[in-house]
């Protein structure tokens, strides 16, 4: 009775009007799932094959399910009429199915994946769009490579070869125009850019392709990007072929619709293949495996069976295969954790009006959630490779594989992997094995025949017959015409910085057509500055001349590499030396000559203080003495001294005195050659303090930003400037001097100067440059052009173009060559040799006191001579029975002490020997009995 209530209460529950829960068992005996495919379509009819050959795989394996059968019910769906295919797939979305594989087509998954997100309905689709993302769809299962990749695999092909423009062709839908947004995203990050986009409606017309072709023929670039479906995509090869659009100097890169077109079908007619040659194309890479083999060997069989006997395999069917064990692992785990399938009627779905849409039918899968979760923790290795999702939802390590179509088929030429975002052409499986090394070094491709059956790279541009003029601000100068002016017969510009311009252009592997517009009336050098702004200003696209690269210049625009240096420099009037006899004076300046001659006489005079009491060389009558030392001191200029010095004091005063004769005479010898072989220039200015110290007026060159740094980085006043507008102003002014109404220097660029200079030799540059800048060309904030520009200026300078250019309109004469030397007195001061005059006073000095103090210590034990008064007997008194003086004041006289100094000092005697009568002298060497020798005699001490 019990069981009987409890089924009718559960059949109650089932079958209750509102319809409030339906439940099936926890591990029920069929489990379907659905499928939204284009029957019609190549990718749909590998699809049908893929998921047949999967459940046929499942089913048969015990390890799965553990008895349930997995089945799946596959609906058409339109993917050209948007609308239809809604329809039809919210039509689908009534049926309770617990997952979904598919859409194929991108506009249906982003319908789609609203609804499966309100019915936790996991959608396991290939719809490549990036769009579709896991964060705005958590039911989007992506299970196959994303078009962020895809797109960043093209745009490496298209930097690789060093391409920066394309065109890109595409169908006008979700799909198509999403993805080319992802391109030109990936192209900007390399500097690379699509310069022309073109759409295409599904149900395009012929003539509508053929005026689409004929448009992209028109562009400059010649690298064409074709980014739509299978269908579409062979009309335009096949036209584009009619137009002679696929011979040399163009590039064809289709994504990789093409090679799943390819690889499908069994049997592709020779005129598409011929109108296809040397096209570039992707293909997802699959690892080679036997899970792979295994699908292909079965793939004839099944498709056969199922009618589409002219399809292979392709990525995607592997792709699709795997999306289909994905499922059924996930649900394998999903019921191993007690899920159970029950849906639920969303309220809010219910047709209040009373329409025929029967929205209520549909239902929410109450778990979907926690299969979702096992879903997306899959890890296992199917035919298509690993399977397992990154934290964006995307499968990881995505690869592609570059082909080359050639003849009646397709060679593979190379690889892109995520992993490390190069071309390569190792597999991507082993590069994983490897740390990831980024560098682009490491690209490679294999050789590649090109549309019209060439192996050389096309350029990828060529000068379009409609490109925008670009309008470029020329500044036309009055003067220093050398480096930019119109030319007053032709209205051409011409100059220096003209031909740098037009031969940077020529390198570049894109046309740029341009315009040269005159800034300046040409009857005076115009401002610079307002040029710059008028580029920020967009009035012009860009400017180029003479232009200096300044800091405030580069805040608002952007520069081109330096194309030649350009320093301030001072230009001030010079005075010629001349050399006549008494040359040999100019190297030291007068202070100079004193102090050293003044240490000549210090220095000997020291050294015969030292050696005056000890060293016969040093002594004699007064005159004798003051020949020495004058002879001495004056001898050590030439290391020809003779005599020696015995004391340690004087000889260390001596070998430093040497090391500073040394250095003086070095240095004298050097300023002597050079006064007497070079021209030399003289100015009172030594560098940019002296104009800074002054109140005299200082001249710079009309719309040079020298007045603007003059007044804002040095603090001159603006009163003291005095603008200048040529070359002859420039020498008058300095003629004159401040004095008669000229300036005192001129600062000026030395582009200009060196110029200057090479016509007036009597004016030369004082001091050093004082700013480090350049010129360069300016453009807009992010100009691609400005980037690709400074490139071709440092090719210009490697290859010796830019120095060719420089002595071209800038070749300087033998005048301008003497004059920028760096002007400055060569004499030498005294400020450059104190160091050493100190260290060898300091030595004198310190040599003297321990002298003195010595001298006085030995003084002060000095004894007066012996006294020769015989004693009594006729012996002789000995020193050391002397009897010491009685007043000490006499050691202590001033006389005594000098005529102490005046005498000289005695060897020192060696201790007395001592014999006895018996002792024979032969006992003895020379050495040993040298000095007195005493014996006793008859009880008395003598002298022998």
């Amino acid at each position: 009775m019990k069981i009987g209530l409890l089924m009718l209460l559960v059949l109650f529950l089932v079958m209750s009007p509102d319809g409030i829960r339906r439940s099936l068992a926890a591990r029920p005996s069929i489990v379907n799932i659905g499928a939204i495919l284009r029957f019609n379509s190549t990718i749909g009819g590998v699809s049908m094959i893929a998921i047949q050959a999967a459940l046929e795989d499942i089913n048969s394996d015990s390890t799965i399910l553990n008895g349930t059968t997995l089945k799946v019910d596959m609906r058409d769906t339109n993917c050209d009429d948007g609308f239809l295919g809604m329809v039809e797939a919210l039509q689908f979305m009534e049926t309770d199915v617990i997952a979904i594989i598919g859409p194929q087509c991108s506009t249906i998954a982003h319908i789609v994946s609203y609804v499966a997100n309100e019915l936790r309905v996991p959608l396991m689709s290939f719809a490549s769009d990036a769009t579709l993302s896991s964060i705005q769809f958590p039911f989007f299962v992506r299970t196959a490579p994303s078009d962020l990749y895809q797109m960043d695999a093209v745009a490496a092909i298209v930097d690789y070869y060093r391409w920066k423009i394309v065109t890109a062709i595409y169908i006008d839908d979700d799909y198509g125009r999403n993805g080319i947004a992802t391109l030109d995203d990936a192209l900007t990050q390399r500097r690379c850019k699509i310069s022309y986009k073109i759409a295409f409606p599904a149900n395009a017309r012929k003539s509508d392709l053929i005026n689409l072709l004929v448009s992209v023929s028109y562009m400059e670039s010649r690298v064409i990007i074709l980014h739509t479906g299978a269908g579409p995509g062979l009309k335009i090869f096949s036209l584009a072929n009619q137009l002679s659009m696929m011979g040399n100097g163009y590039v064809w890169i289709a994504t990789d619709w093409l090679s799943a077109y390819l690889d499908a079908n069994s049997s592709v007619p020779a005129e598409t293949m011929y109108g296809m040659q040397g096209v570039l194309t992707l293909r997802p890479h699959i690892p080679e495996s036997k899970m792979k083999s295994n699908l292909i060997s079965k793939w004839s069989r099944l498709s056969k069976k199922y009618s589409y006997s002219y399809l292979r395999t392709s990525s995607y069917a592997f792709y699709v295969y795997d999306s289909v064990w994905a499922v059924a692992r996930a649900l394998d785990a999903f019921f191993d954790d007690g899920g159970k399938i029950s849906f639920s009627n969303d309220s809010r779905l219910r047709d209040e009006t009373g329409g025929t849409l029967h929205l209520e039918a549909m239902s929410i899968f109450d778990m979907g959630n926690n299969l979702l979760e096992k879903i997306r923790k899959a890890n296992f290795t199917g035919v298509s490779g690993q399977v397992q999702f990154d934290a964006t939802g995307d499968l990881i390590h995505p690869a592609y594989d570059v082909i080359n179509i050639i003849g009646n088929g397709m060679r593979t030429v190379g690889y892109w992997s995520n992993y490390s975002s190069l071309l390569s052409t190792v597999l991507p499986e082993v590069l994983y094995s490897e740390p990831p090394n980024n560098s682009l070094a490491n690209q490679h491709l294999y050789d590649v025949i090109w549309p019209g059956q060439t192996a050389q790279t096309p350029r990828g541009w060529v000068f379009p017959s409609n490109a925008k003029e670009l309008k470029i601000g020329v500044p036309n100068r009055f003067s220093f015409r050398e480096f930019v002016t119109k030319d007053n017969v032709t209205g051409s510009m011409k100059g220096y910085c003209i031909d740098v311009f037009t031969q940077a252009l020529a390198l570049l592997p894109y046309p740029v057509t341009y315009k040269f517009i005159p800034f300046g009336s040409g009857n005076e050098n115009p401002h610079y500055d307002k040029l710059v702004q008028m580029v920020e200003d967009n009035e012009f696209d860009a400017a180029i001349g003479d232009i200096a690269i300044t800091m405030s210049r580069t805040v608002t625009t952007d520069f081109t590499q330096p194309f030649i240096e350009s320093g301030l420099v001072i230009l001030a009037p010079v005075k010629k030396h001349i050399v006549n006899s008494w040359a040999f004076l100019q190297p030291f300046t007068l202070q100079m000559w004193c102090v050293t001659g003044l240490f000549f006489l210090v220095v000997g005079a020291v050294v015969w203080v030292l050696e005056h009491r000890i060293n016969d060389e040093f002594r004699g009558s007064p005159r004798e003495q003051i020949i020495t030392i004058f002879w001495f001191s004056f001898s050590t200029l030439f290391f020809a001294h003779r005599e020696n010095t015995m004391s340690t004091l004087g000889r260390g005063v001596l070998i430093i005195w040497l090391f500073v004769v040394l250095i003086i005479q070095s240095s004298y010898t050097a300023s002597l050659t050079s006064i007497l072989t070079v021209q030399q220039l003289d100015t009172s200015i030594r560098g940019i303090d002296d104009l800074k110290n002054s109140d005299d007026p200082i001249g710079f060159q009309v719309g040079s930003f020298a007045e603007e740094y003059m007044v804002r980085e040095l603090n001159i006043s603006r009163s003291r400037l005095r603008a200048l507008g040529s070359p002859e102003e420039y020498a008058e002014a300095l003629k004159h001097g401040p004095k008669r109404g000229g300036v005192m220097a001129i600062v000026d660029e030395r582009p200009y100067v060196e110029l200057f200079l090479s016509t007036y030799c009597k004016i030369a540059v004082a001091g050093s440059d004082f700013t480090s800048r350049g010129w360069g060309f300016a453009f807009p904030r992010d100009s691609p052009l400005q980037i690709d520009l400074s490139t071709a200026i440092l090719s210009l300078s490697e290859n010796g173009e830019l120095q060719r250019i420089h002595d071209k309109w800038l070749k300087t004469s033998e005048c301008s060559a003497d004059n920028t030397e760096f002007v400055d007195s060569d004499q030498l001061r005294l400020e450059s040799f104190w160091g050493l005059f100190l260290i060898c006073g300091i030595a004198c000095v310190i040599a003297l006191l321990i002298y003195f103090f010595t001298t006085v210590r030995k003084f002060l034990r000095h004894e007066p001579p012996e006294d020769p008064t015989p004693r009594p007997g006729g012996s002789t008194t000995l020193p050391d029975e002397r009897t010491p003086p009685k007043n000490g004041q006499e050691k202590c006289n001033c006389r005594n002490f000098i005529s102490f100094l005046d005498h000289k000092e005695p060897p020192k005697k060696k201790q007395p020997l001592s014999l006895t009568p018996t002792t024979p002298l032969s006992n003895f060497t020379a050495l040993e009995i040298e000095g007195p020798v005493r014996t006793v005699r008859n009880g008395s001490v003598v002298d022998i």
